[in-house]
């Protein structure tokens, strides 16, 4: 183990109550440790572990830990964590500090606009980024038939649902055990979406006026680039899409060139790929082509509209 791993590793321990000479309030077995102590422990293991928020993560795996809002911990800073909770925090603070894993996935859960999403390996988390991609949908007319290509967890099929309950909405995932996420994600939040398991179009009906996507858009070269939260625990098959990261999309845009009913498409594109993603939508059939910018002033989703026949 690295010397920083290390670190981590006892920090982390510590934040737990575990450790004998714990600075902060302990019960009469010493197993106890403040709410404040718990914090500064496992901000100081995560931080050592190289992750990039220490104190928000740790704030998070507290407060899920306790079972209380986050606000709570900043109103009673010195509260005890009791001991069982103190270890489960321990373990979260482990797997966020040494194997790098995604809070979300600690969790088993995320924010994506107006909902809260269980996620976990299966699919991706989802990203703010990925939020302009269901702002672009918004714009949508009335009880539009869409498609979400790609769906993952669900999260921009059901979001657009949630916000726009006059669309029609539907779903399709190449992976079955991300369409089981999706599908549970349906269930629990009781939006009604229809969920497809095909890979792109195949097999998909010829009903859809709209297709949105999020497909997969990391070059594989580029692997060693990305952090170890999303390298290490996120599934590859959603990640990497050949040498320019563009085959998937290149894939779907071939499909949607035979499928003229599709007035409408809207992708999700890294930094750097719109000019030759909206290249490829007007090959497949789009002759109007914009993209879309992001917070951060990236131009993230490449939007193509055919004429009304």
């Amino acid at each position: 183990m690295s010397g920083t791993a290390a670190s981590a590793a006892r920090a982390a321990h510590k934040a737990s109550g575990s450790s004998p000479g714990r600075a902060g309030r302990r019960g009469a077995a010493g197993a106890a440790v403040s709410v404040r102590g718990a914090l500064d422990g496992a901000s100081a293991a995560i931080a050592a572990g190289g992750c990039p928020s220490p104190r928000l993560d740790a704030e998070l795996l507290l407060a899920a830990a306790l079972g209380c809002p986050r606000e709570r911990l900043l109103l009673d800073p010195d509260g005890i964590v009791p001991a069982a909770r103190a270890r489960a925090f321990g373990e979260a603070v482990r797997r966020r500090a040494q194997k790098r894993e995604p809070v979300a996935y600690i969790l088993g859960r995320c924010h994506f606009r107006r909902l809260q999403l269980a996620i976990d390996s299966r699919a991706l988390v989802p990203r703010p980024e990925t939020e302009l991609l269901v702002e672009v949908g918004l714009s949508l007319p009335s009880a539009t038939s869409v498609l979400d290509v790609g769906t993952g967890s669900g999260a921009v099929a059901l979001a657009l649902k949630d916000e726009r309950p006059d669309l029609q909405l539907a779903g399709s995932e190449r992976s079955g055990e991300a369409l089981a996420l999706a599908r549970a994600n349906g269930r629990r939040l009781a939006l009604a979406v229809s969920w497809l398991h095909a890979d792109l179009l195949a097999g998909v009906p010829d009903r859809f006026t709209a297709v949105l996507a999020n497909l997969p858009y990391v070059a594989d070269g580029e692997r060693g680039a990305l952090a170890p939260e999303i390298a290490r625990h996120e599934p590859a098959r959603a990640l990497f899409a050949g040498p320019d990261g563009l085959g998937a999309i290149r894939a779907l845009l071939a499909a949607l060139s035979e499928r003229p009913r599709v007035r409408y498409a809207a992708l999700e594109v890294g930094a750097g790929q719109a000019p030759a993603v909206a290249a490829l939508m007007r090959r497949a059939g789009f002759p109007a082509v914009a993209a879309e910018r992001d917070l951060a002033g990236i131009e993230r989703v490449v939007v193509g509209r055919r004429p009304s026949r």
